[in-house]
């Protein structure tokens, strides 16, 4: 594997955020049905999958 000028190895998983509180965008497939009902009360759906997430994460 090559190094990138960061010093990271390419195909190394990112490490976590040493920074609290900073998000990261990703891209998740989850079913329709799941997501119509985190959208059901409109904006602020990501935040109420994030919650859920880290509830089920135990944090």
């Amino acid at each position: 594997m090559s190094r990138s000028p960061g010093g990271r190895r390419s195909g190394d998983p990112l490490k976590a955020s040493a920074i609290p509180g900073v998000k990261e965008t990703v891209t998740l497939r989850i079913d329709q049905d799941v997501l119509e009902f985190f959208q059901e009360d409109g904006p602020g759906w990501q935040d109420r999958i994030n919650s859920a997430l880290r509830k089920a994460a135990g944090k």
